[in-house]
Parts: C-alpha cells; structure tokens; sequence
C-alpha cells in the first residue's frame, strides 16, 4: 500500500513523499519505506524526519541510514537513484527543524511526546 500511495502523489502533512531504501543495520536485508520530505537547503536535496511519531526509539531506518550509509537509494518519483547521507549537526539541525515545524506544524508534538532529540537526515541524489 506505501508504494501504491507513493505512486498517487499522496503528502504526509502536506509534504511530498519519497520512497527510501536503505540495507538494514542487522539483518542486512533491504528495507524500503515511504517518508515526507523537506526542501533539504542544497540543490536536488531532501531533508528527512526520524520522529517515529514521538515514540521514545528512532524509527529502524534512521539505523540503517546510520549503519550503511553507502547502501541508500530514494525516489522522489523518478526512479531510485543512490544518495548521499548526512545527519545533520546540531546547529543546522535546529535551523532545519524550525524549517520542518513551519512547514508541517503537526511534527512539533512529537517533541513533547519524547525526549529524544529527533534526528534529520539530509539526502542528496547521486547522478
């Protein structure tokens, strides 16, 4: 169902989706999900949520990305294409977070929810 709304241009908090297909960290297994993204402030690139929905844990493909980050592919909706990764540093993740939160109000609850700080990830095709 993910890939099928993927395909339709369906938004999560009114942001565009990409498909992200990452190695897991354990079982070494590919991985795929479906993810909102942010304008990722260079040219061609996302920025990406690790929220879980608040939840207490990073969700399992912020492990991965952190695992293999030499074995990530996203589609924006040309065609999976490997990317860079890079988790942002906390001063230009708090400047991206401001981004996020205006974009999409709804992700600032999920700070009141934990109290983990919600890591971003800037990903950057490889063409």
């Amino acid at each position: 169902m993910g890939t099928l709304m993927f395909r339709m241009g369906r938004k999560i908090q009114g942001r565009p989706l990409a498909r992200l297909e990452s190695v897991g960290a354990r079982s070494g297994k590919t991985r795929r999900v479906i993810l909102g993204t942010f304008p990722g402030g260079h040219p061609d690139s996302s920025v990406i949520v690790a929220s879980n929905g608040g939840s207490a844990s990073h969700p399992g493909w912020a492990y991965n990305l952190a695992a293999n980050p030499n074995q990530v592919r996203i589609d924006t909706g040309e065609g999976l294409v490997a990317a860079e990764v890079e988790l942002l540093e906390p001063e230009e993740r708090d400047r991206m977070w401001n981004q996020v939160v205006e974009m999409a109000p709804g992700y600032r609850s999920y700070t009141e929810k934990t109290d983990r700080e919600i890591p971003l990830f800037r990903l950057t095709p490889l063409r």
